[in-house]
């Protein structure tokens, strides 16, 4: 059976898919200046520490891999490249080497994304916006965009889904307070204030999604009746906690989430995608 093209696998399978109609010149070299930045990169926040690393390798090596740009008028536009063109920018670089393709905005969106889609420090509200502006220009069902980017269709589903949030639960999935499947158990909840203060529970107590599930299926307290219980009082994170979780979320290049469980109580909360970057964990921590 001939295996269709999968555009999650990265930008090559764009430029290999559709030879006819989307064809690349060799590599060249373009004034830094004539290009401009790509206006359906789903990327909105690119991470400082990785830059700077980046900004070091092109300061002593140059780009070494060359920039994705398409003609537009008398200029070109970014297709895929994004981190290092800022880079190539940011340390006086006047020249680029590029490939320049022949792909019309719908094909430059699906770069974009195909590029993006299997990178994991992508936050999935960026992922779901992408897919998003994607259907809504173009007209194609889940299933269609699924099959362009080589995915299963429950993922932009599921994805495309996180919208219907409320903005402080998706900011949450955004900086990676609470997971993809705390998000799901919050999102059968209508009532969106609710939906924001379980959100902020959660993140206070640092429930499991099994414990947050089980959260939402508890009745909501009545506010009226003398019998009835207050509230449990939560915790919320101050503008100064918030900036200390920032500020080792950066240094230490991985999610951080501090979990109050009371006014002077809690826990600093490290995550780690593989037995690599536990290691990088462990010898920072020793330092």
């Amino acid at each position: 059976m001939k295996e269709k093209p999968r555009l999650g696998r990265g930008i090559e399978a764009l430029l290999n898919m559709d030879a006819g109609s989307s064809t690349a010149t060799d590599s060249q070299v373009l004034p830094i200046d004539w290009i401009q930045q790509n206006p359906f990169q789903p990327r909105k926040a690119f991470d400082h520490d990785e830059l700077v690393g980046l900004c070091e390798s092109i300061k002593n090596h140059g780009v070494l891999q060359p920039l994705v740009v398409r003609k537009v008028g008398n200029q070109f536009q970014l297709v895929a490249g994004e981190r290092r063109l800022r880079a190539a920018r940011s340390v006086g670089k006047t020249e680029v080497p590029v490939v320049v393709v022949d792909f019309n905005d719908r094909q430059t969106l699906e770069a974009a994304l195909a590029e993006n889609i299997q990178r994991s420090d992508l936050n999935p509200i960026e992922k779901a916006q992408g897919f998003k502006e994607y259907l809504d220009r173009f007209g194609v069902t889940q299933e269609e965009l699924a099959a362009k980017l080589g995915v299963d269709r429950t993922t932009i589903s599921n994805l495309v889904g996180l919208l219907d949030l409320a903005p402080e639960v998706q900011e949450a999935v955004r900086v990676k307070q609470i997971t993809l499947g705390h998000a799901k158990v919050l999102k059968v909840i209508k009532d969106r204030e609710r939906q924001v203060s379980l959100c902020r529970e959660i993140i206070a107590r640092g429930h499991s999604v099994h414990a947050a599930e089980a959260l939402t299926k508890q009745p909501k307290p009545e506010t009226n009746g003398a019998n009835t219980a207050p509230p449990r009082s939560v915790p919320e994170k101050t503008a100064h906690v918030q900036a200390i979780e920032d500020e080792l979320r950066k240094t230490l290049g991985t999610r951080v989430e501090i979990r109050l469980r009371d006014h002077d109580k809690g826990q600093i909360v490290l995550g780690f995608e593989s037995d690599d970057d536990f290691q990088r964990l462990l010898e920072v921590l020793r330092r």
